[in-house]
């Protein structure tokens, strides 16, 4: 049993917030999926001014433990702590892992991307990550790489012993074979934001791993 997963290893859909600038609009759109079956929700909000994080974060932490779904900030440690997050999504250039995790504490979910590295998935476990994202595994609109990770990359990381994001380019489609293939979890904006009806898109990438 992984100490920091008493209850086993969490799996399903990481939802990832979409850019939004206007506060009610993105809780809008976000309160009625944490009701659907959704395992983690991400906050990531690129183009805002701190005073706007602030804001939206606070929103999300307060719909998230209503519901009881842990809130995971994007990029940003001080704000997790100031909202009271469960914890901090960091890619490679968004600070250091160890210090993430000296400030959040034991506790705190704390991940990192990794791309398509093995090697720096074992080094952010070793700083302390909660878990690795790999991807992009498909074409994705919602950030530039040319960076790609295969289905081969999560099996080779099953011995690190913390849960496997599959990121970038995933459709309730994909998602079984990414499941099949070691992911614990999928990371999605646009295949949930972008659909017709987001609810049903979130309730086809939980089936995924039911699959």
């Amino acid at each position: 049993m992984n100490p920091h997963w008493p209850e086993g290893s969490p799996r399903g859909l990481y939802l990832i917030t979409p850019e939004a600038p206007d506060t009610a609009h993105l809780l809008s759109r976000v309160a009625p999926l944490l009701a659907e079956g959704i395992t983690w929700l991400q906050y990531r909000q690129k183009d805002a001014d701190a005073a706007l994080r602030l804001e939206q974060a606070r929103a999300l932490q307060s719909l998230c433990t209503q519901a009881g779904i842990p809130l995971i900030i994007n990029d940003d440690v001080g704000l997790a702590a100031t909202v009271g997050a469960a914890g901090v999504h960091l890619g490679e250039d968004d600070g250091d892992l160890a210090t993430a995790r000296a400030r959040l504490g034991a506790a705190a979910i704390v991940g990192a991307s990794c791309y398509d590295d093995l090697d720096r998935a074992r080094r952010a476990v070793a700083a302390g990550a909660s878990y690795v994202a790999f991807g992009a595994f498909f074409s994705t609109r919602s950030k530039f790489t040319t960076r790609r990770a295969s289905p081969a990359l999560l099996a080779a990381a099953a011995g690190l012993g913390v849960p496997r994001v599959a990121i970038g380019g995933i459709t309730p489609d994909n998602t079984p074979a990414l499941a099949a293939a070691g992911a614990d979890l999928v990371a999605v904006i646009g295949g949930v934001f972008d659909a017709a009806d987001p609810a049903a898109a979130v309730r086809a990438y939980v089936r995924g791993f039911a699959a």
